[in-house]
């Protein structure tokens, strides 16, 4: 099945964007920190045709078909994220009537592998090409933030965004959520970003994120600090109460660890960048809580069997795990880790 055969008519514009995994700096980006994404090979394509004061999709992977107008509240479904591209881009005074879309996509979708993000980018480069929109890749990631936060309602940092906007295969993307400063680093020669997925599935506005979000802002806030990103002595945290102590810990400390991984990736050093990615993991379920025993397992499994380093990816209370490998010893790395976990993908 195709665009022409739900609709009757052929699409206009077409456009992809892919997934990604971040490395290192988890929760930091809606505290104005540092992240180091990086985009992985799987995608979600859309193609669009213009359709006047509504939005209909359909999501070949789900085998659905929804509209709405314009004007219609979330509900909570795959239409939130075109609705709320669609709507952004009004907002910011571009002339776009509404569109149809078709949606596929080889992306795990709820992986922590930024499925939302993937498909707001995917939608607005259509809608870009669709409607002639003079947009950079910058406005596109950050339309793609407000569709989320305003529209959707999940309180996301631009990080997701701009990795599927900015980012480039086989680099991590360096950035400063504060000024939106970015630089694309090649990863170290000879290692594959391994990602690991038992279908872990989550909703992140319903499992906690916007909790710990709020927990970051009250932590900074009693600091006296704009946010997170301006504490830069942990000794500091330890005057918060609990479990405030604890959620900033790990924001100040994950900033770090970004800033010394930018630093071992200029060296090509791999060895020292997956330490970082396990320290990282460590930080994320003893501070920050958002962690599961079975993402942690499959880290320690995948450091058994001779990553360089392990993390969760994404925001946690489920999704996937993200490990360093080396290219040399993947065949050996995913048969150990298959033994362990039979219905595990390495992607």
């Amino acid at each position: 099945m195709g665009f022409q055969e739900v609709y009757g008519v052929l699409p206009q514009a077409s456009a992809q964007a892919p997934g990604r995994v971040n490395l290192l700096g988890e929760h930091t980006d809606y505290q104005e920190g540092y992240v180091l994404p990086t985009p992985i090979p799987y995608f979600t394509r859309v193609e669009a045709a213009p359709l006047e004061g509504a939005v209909e999709a359909f999501s070949e992977n789900l085998g659905e078909l929804r509209a709405r107008p314009l004007s219609s509240p979330p509900q909570g479904d795959f239409l939130d994220y075109l609705l709320g591209v669609v709507r952004a881009l009004r907002e910011a005074g571009h002339e776009v009537a509404g569109a149809r879309f078709y949606v596929r996509s080889d992306l795990p979708m709820g992986a922590g592998l930024s499925s939302s993000a993937a498909l707001e980018v995917a939608a607005l480069r259509a809608l870009r090409t669709l409607y002639r929109l003079p947009l950079s890749d910058l406005e596109v990631a950050r339309l793609a933030q407000k569709a989320e936060v305003e529209y959707v309602g999940v309180r996301c940092g631009i990080m997701d965004q701009m990795a599927a906007s900015l980012g480039q295969p086989g680099q991590a993307l360096f950035l400063d959520t504060r000024t939106l400063a970015y630089e694309n680093l090649p990863l170290p020669p000879g290692v594959r970003v391994a990602v690991l997925d038992l279908g872990l599935g989550r909703r992140l506005a319903e499992a906690g994120y916007n909790r710990r979000r709020q927990e970051a802002e009250e932590a900074a806030k009693r600091l006296g600090v704009r946010s997170l990103r301006d504490v830069a002595d942990l000794c500091l945290v330890e005057s918060l109460p609990s479990p405030l102590d604890r959620r900033a810990r790990h924001v100040v400390s994950e900033n770090l660890r970004v800033l010394r991984g930018v630093e071992a990736l200029r060296r090509g050093d791999a060895r020292a960048f997956g330490e970082l990615m396990t320290q990282s993991h460590r930080s994320l379920a003893q501070d920050y809580e958002v962690n599961l025993p079975e993402l942690d397992a499959l880290v320690e499994e995948a450091l058994r069997a001779g990553a360089y380093g392990a993390k969760l990816t994404g925001a946690g209370f489920g999704g996937a795990v993200v490990a360093l490998v080396a290219e040399s010893r993947f065949p050996a790395f995913r048969e150990a880790l298959a033994r362990r976990f039979p219905d595990l993908k390495v992607l």
